[in-house]
């Protein structure tokens, strides 16, 4: 069991961060927002939750213990695998996603890219008396100390990062770009320039996918 990793910030993707642990690349799956807080060449821990498959071994990293707690408690449910748990936490912080399990906020969950009405309902129906022992701690040593509200750091503008990081989610280059033309006037505002917020235009892109 791998509960976190701490080393040096060697890549940043939109939905992938590589850390040098003594000399070891270790690449972890992350939301947008865990990426977006992250800089190239500094020190960092990230909580880290391994999902071992047949085929494969994937490391899903996270900004604290908290969120990597719900990921995990997501997975519960039927149906839900580690890219739909991240896909929710992508959209909706993780005590979004308490309080909708909480007070059986269907209509949160179906927000998200691959939950629909009988998929949140489910979900709700299994996790609703799990989420009532889950509380959010204060921020460890395992979350990181950039604020997450800083844009990822890519030679393309947000369009180009959004682009990829709805790619590393699944999906199509097709959706991707309707998704990005959506919401470009919002992004292009004149009165936000030079304040684009990658994981919101991230999180926008994805509630409309979601239409």
């Amino acid at each position: 069991m791998i509960s976190f990793v701490r080393g040096t910030v060697a890549h940043i993707g939109a939905t992938e961060v590589v850390v040098d642990v003594g000399g070891v690349g270790m690449a972890l799956t992350c939301t947008p927002a865990t990426s977006a807080a992250l800089h190239t060449g500094s020190e960092t821990t990230l909580a880290a939750s391994l999902v071992v498959r047949e085929d494969s071994l994937t490391l899903f990293g996270f900004s604290d213990t908290d969120e990597r707690t719900v990921f995990e408690l997501l997975q519960t449910a039927s149906g839900v695998g580690p890219r739909l748990a991240l896909a929710v936490l992508s959209v909706h912080a993780p005590d979004v996603v308490r309080r909708a399990l909480a007070s059986e906020d269907v209509g949160t969950l179906t927000t998200v890219p691959g939950i629909g009405k009988k998929g949140a309902a489910r979900i709700v129906l299994e996790l609703k008396d799990k989420v009532g022992a889950l509380t959010s701690p204060p921020a460890t040593a395992e979350a990181s100390s950039v604020g997450a509200g800083q844009a990822l750091p890519a030679s393309g503008g947000w369009s180009e990062q959004v682009h990829e990081a709805l790619l590393g989610l699944g999906w199509s280059a097709r959706d991707a770009e309707r998704a990005i033309a959506t919401v470009a006037a919002e992004a292009d505002n004149p009165d936000q320039a030079g304040t684009e917020d990658v994981p919101q235009l991230l999180r926008a892109a994805l509630r409309t996918l979601a239409r």
